[in-house]
Order: C-alpha cells, then sequence, then structure tokens
C-alpha cells in the first residue's frame, strides 16, 4: 500500500519520525501509570493499530527502550517525542494519539491505571475508569 492512500499519518515534533497507518484505530485509551506519566509529562493518551497496519516512512530517529519485562517504548532520539508503546508478543502497536496528524477522527473511550494517577489532576468525565488494567 502507498502511503498516499493511508487513513492516518502522523510523527514526532522534529519530523525524525514519521509513519501512516492503514484502516482504523482503536479510540484512545488515557493511561494513568507512573511509566506512562513520567515518559510523557502527563497521562498517556494511546490509540492502537495492527502491527502489519503500520508502515514506518521515515524512521532514522527511532529509538526503542525496554521499559519493562514485557514491553518497549519507540521514540524521537532528536526531538524525544514519545511514539509508541508495544507490548511483547502482542501483534499491536500502540501510538500516542496526540503523534497523529488531524483530524484523527477518535476520542477518549477510557482510563486505565487510576488508582495510580499523580495527584495534581482529577479525572472528572463519565467515562469507564479501571483501577489497574
Amino acid at each position: 500500500m502507498k502511503d498516499i492512500e493511508a487513513a492516518h499519518r502522523g510523527g514526532c515534533l522534529c519530523g525524525g519520525v514519521r509513519y501512516s497507518i492503514d484502516g482504523a484505530l482503536r479510540g484512545v485509551i488515557a493511561c494513568h501509570c507512573s511509566q506512562c506519566r513520567r515518559t510523557s509529562g502527563h497521562y498517556a493518551a494511546m490509540t492502537s493499530a495492527p502491527s502489519g497496519n503500520i508502515t514506518l516512512t521515515t524512521s532514522a530517529a527511532l529509538r526503542w527502550y525496554r521499559s519493562s519485562d514485557t514491553a518497549e517504548r519507540g521514540f524521537c532520539a532528536v526531538c524525544g517525542s514519545n511514539l509508541f508503546w508495544k507490548l511483547q508478543g502482542r501483534d499491536a502497536l500502540s501510538i500516542t494519539a496526540g503523534t497523529l496528524d488531524v483530524p484523527t477522527g477518535i476520542a477518549i473511550e477510557q482510563h486505565i491505571f487510576v488508582a495510580d494517577k499523580s495527584d495534581y489532576y482529577r479525572i472528572d468525565d463519565d467515562l469507564p475508569k479501571e483501577q489497574q488494567w
């Protein structure tokens, strides 16, 4: 599939990493765990797509950091943008929703790890909230 036909596109702040996604995206899940908060500076808002639907169109600056025994995080080594989260053994890639080009056509649908959220903000919406995942 050619990038021009992609349903969604996105990338980092400096353009060192760009990607295209063919097909639908999952709704956004807001993760309030301590790892997501530390890598994003707040909670992480992530969508997801099957790995086979994602094409890296520019990737020289992409680096991966193993953040746990079961997951790794993709980021831009030039500008530091938090881009991806990948669970080992899962055929999907989570994508930081803020790195998608607009319009995205998606919205936050759920909060997870709310028991781990920081104390400086409240979650005031009516969306489902899971204490863990």
